[in-house]
């Protein structure tokens, strides 16, 4: 047909019963053109037969080939014969005797090896001899399975009822191996022999535990046969370690021996067993070493830890119990507690007031690291904190308000050297996350307007900037009406420095005042911004009246209807003084200045004449003479010699005073607080209270006309942020009924009605 094509139409397909004819297709080449010639394709006649002794004669050798791979010696036959020989058979539907003569052959090799384990051998000899008996059956079942491929690919697929030639041959070892009891028995005991002797420390023959462990997985009876039994097993064990451990060992011992004990069963899990016993086993060791176990740890060392600040035990007494339910709930329990005792006994140390905040700051800084490092920033933990030093500050009440307002003065003074700007501005921070805790604010926040007004008064103010940065803290904790009358006195300061230029300006065209040498600052303090001083009259020098005089009236010429009130207790002044070891500038109060320019007049003075020259009171000025006669700076001396001051003693300037500095400051004693003023000013705070009270009351009345006594304690409790005592918000309720604010109903005493 070389060089010819074929013609347009196609050729058609004629089937019948003897076979296939095409037509259509051209002729070859010398045949006449336009003829035709017929193709015809016939079947076999008959489909090709076995010899007579073909399937006897063939599983004779495929049984001999089977029974020399069982007895690991050579097969004469060639691998690629055996297996065309299981094709034949399997292709002229043989495969059914050929499945079941071969399951019977391989039954009886592994049950004339069962003997093996008649001997009374126990322990790792019998392992051994089942791991070899394993690992001989499992290469025989692969070569067997190599030959009869076919086999397992053709009939073994289309019966699905029948296991797989792999799967049949653990099914034989299972049935005829594992299912003799002296075998199971052995087997399993050896296996928990080994594991016993590797938890007590002892080196064993990994390889043969996992080859073993890997055989009950491969035979399906691991969990039933081998792991409920091993965790059984390792729930006593841990349950009897576990009581021996704990009164033996310490607690942070005890920690890191449960730490060993599942990182040790978790890396043998992990080498020899199946993946999934491993979170149960974990479980169980986790269940006897921690949870069994929680209270009389946490009762017997958790406290010392804390106390130490062993944060890596506290790390990993988290991690441990954070895996045992109710553990975290616990160790939370037990911080609380701890933090509360500790804290408590801070607050309630009268004895140490002095060092209470500081302490107090030292601990939650220590609590805070240990909650954010050991216990992950648990949020548990956190609001655990919070609430055990809230409750702990205000067990001794208004106490720690006061002082810690006095340790923001004293970190705000200018004395306080040892700190810069940002380390200040973080010692802020810290006192405020202690001012949160506290329930009486307002007690610190009258403290707190004491000690700024002095602060400012006085210029002992570190830094301006400190000052107002604390401010904006407390302004953002408690809202600007907290702050109003603080930031009042900020603008008050600012104020009178203008209204102090434009005063030095005036004094400028007054030539007749600059005679006297002296030269006068004023602040400006409004009534209601500033705490209440109680005015003290004394004796001045004509020139300083005449000063005042002259400030008053330039004054009220711009304001004109205010009052204007001069306080001595608040004046200081600095004083230009001649000694013979050379000049000096004292910085002193305006107590004090009265009594030195009193010594420009003579050299000597007794109490009485200074007393009668100044108009001091005699209280005052036995602390001001004290100051000047007994403290460091001793420009006066007293006759006679002594530490306090009697109305009969007598002061001499002393000329020979020597000192390092220049200037000089003199510890101003009025400023300082006396117990007096403390009480004073708890007092004005508990008067304000009523007063709020008063106003809460009658403003939740007002709104609801109608209230019982309990919804009306309920609502003054949310409204007001001082601590209530119920006597008190009683008393204040008899003063408003008293007053006809409201009154009581007359069928039901304990209900209230407003009176319009």
């Amino acid at each position: 047909m070389s060089g010819e094509s074929l013609e347009n139409d196609p050729p058609t397909l004629d089937r019948s019963k003897n076979g296939i004819t095409l037509r259509g297709v051209q002729s070859p080449i010398g045949a006449k053109p336009g003829s035709a010639k017929k193709l015809t394709i016939k079947n076999f006649r008959a489909k090709p037969t076995l010899p007579e002794n073909y399937e006897k004669e063939t599983w004779r050798k495929l049984q001999e080939a089977v029974s020399a791979i069982h007895r690991s010696s050579f097969i004469r036959y060639s691998l690629e014969e055996l297996y065309k020989a299981v094709e034949n058979l399997c292709s002229h539907k043989i495969a059914k005797n050929l499945y079941s003569q071969l399951k019977e052959v391989c039954e009886s090799h592994i049950k004339q090896q069962v003997h093996i384990f008649d001997d009374d051998v126990d322990g790792e000899a019998f392992l051994r001899r089942l791991d070899q008996l394993w690992q001989d059956h499992c290469q025989q079942t692969i070569m067997i399975r190599c030959i009869f491929l076919v086999l397992d690919r053709t009939y073994v697929l289309q019966n699905s009822m029948l296991p797989s030639l792999w799967d049949l041959g653990l099914d034989l070892f299972r049935e005829n191996v594992l299912n003799l009891e002296h075998v199971r028995d052995r087997s399993l005991g050896g296996l928990l022999q080994l594991i016993k002797r590797e938890r007590h420390g002892d080196t064993i023959n990994r390889t043969l535990l996992r080859n073993l462990l890997s055989m009950f997985s491969d035979l399906q009876i691991y969990h039933s046969l081998f792991e409920k039994r091993f965790l059984i097993e390792t729930e006593q064990m841990y349950a009897e370690e576990g009581r021996a451990k704990k009164n033996e060992l310490e607690v942070h011992d005890y920690l890191l021996h449960t730490e060993k004990r599942i990182a040790e069963e978790r890396d043998l899990c992990l080498s020899c067993m199946d993946s999934s016993t491993l979170p149960l086993l974990i479980t169980r060791v986790e269940e006897q070493l921690i949870a069994e176990h929680t209270e009389s740890l946490l009762s017997k060392g958790f406290s010392y830890l804390v106390v130490e600040n062993r944060t890596d035990d506290l790390k990993r007494f988290y991690k441990l119990l954070s895996a045992v339910k109710d553990g975290t709930k616990s160790l939370c329990a037990h911080f609380n507690k701890h933090v509360k005792n500790v804290a408590s006994s801070i607050v309630l140390d009268t004895a140490a007031d002095n060092s209470m905040v500081q302490d107090l700051l030292d601990l939650k800084e220590k609590l805070d690291h240990i909650v954010e490092i050991c216990f992950e920033k648990d949020p548990k933990f956190v609001e655990s904190l919070r609430e055990a030093f809230e409750s702990s500050v205000n067990r001794r009440q208004n106490k720690p308000a006061e002082l810690i307002a006095k340790y923001v003065d004293q970190k705000m003074k200018s004395g306080n050297k040892e700190a810069t700007e940002s380390e200040l501005d973080r010692t802020l921070d810290r006192i405020m996350l202690l001012f949160r805790f506290i329930h009486g604010k307002d007690i610190f926040e009258a403290f707190y307007k004491k000690d700024l007004a002095k602060r400012l008064l006085v210029g002992k103010s570190a830094s301006v900037d400190a000052e107002k940065s604390m401010l904006s803290k407390l302004k953002q904790e408690c809202g600007g009406m907290f702050t109003s009358k603080l930031e009042g006195m900020f603008k008050d300061m600012s104020h009178s420095k203008e209204l102090l230029s434009q005063y030095r300006q005036h004094q400028a065209n007054k030539p007749d005042m600059e005679s006297c040498g002296v030269e006068m600052t004023v602040n400006i303090l409004t009534m209601g911004y500033w705490p209440t001083y109680t005015p003290l009259e004394v004796r001045l020098p004509t020139y300083m009246v005449q000063l005042q005089e002259s400030f008053r009236k330039f004054y009220l010429s711009k304001h004109s209807g205010r009052k204007l009130t001069f306080q001595s207790t608040l004046g200081h002044c600095v004083l230009k003084s001649k000694f013979k070891n050379g000049n000096k500038e004292l910085q002193v109060s305006l107590f004090q200045t009265l009594v030195l320019l009193l010594f420009n007049e003579g050299d000597s003075f007794s109490f009485p004449e200074i007393s009668d020259a100044t108009a001091i009171s005699e209280a005052e000025l036995k602390r001001t003479l004290q100051s000047l006669a007994c403290g460091k700076a001793r420009v006066l001396t007293k006759v006679p010699k002594g530490k306090d001051v009697a109305v009969t003693d007598r002061f001499e300037f002393n000329a020979s005073f020597k000192h390092k500095l220049i200037r000089i400051k003199i510890n101003q004693i009025q400023l300082k607080e006396t117990v007096e003023e403390n009480v004073d000013t708890t007092e004005r705070v508990f008067q304000d209270r009523q007063y709020q009270i008063d106003a809460a009351i009658v403003r939740i009345m007002k709104m609801r006309k109608t209230l019982s006594h309990q919804l009306l304690m309920s609502e003054l409790y949310k409204q007001l942020k001082f601590p209530l005592k119920p006597t008190d918000i009683k008393k204040r309720i008899e003063s408003l009924i008293d007053r006809d604010y409201m009154e009581r109903d007359t069928d039901n005493t304990t209900q209230y009605h407003y009176v319009a």
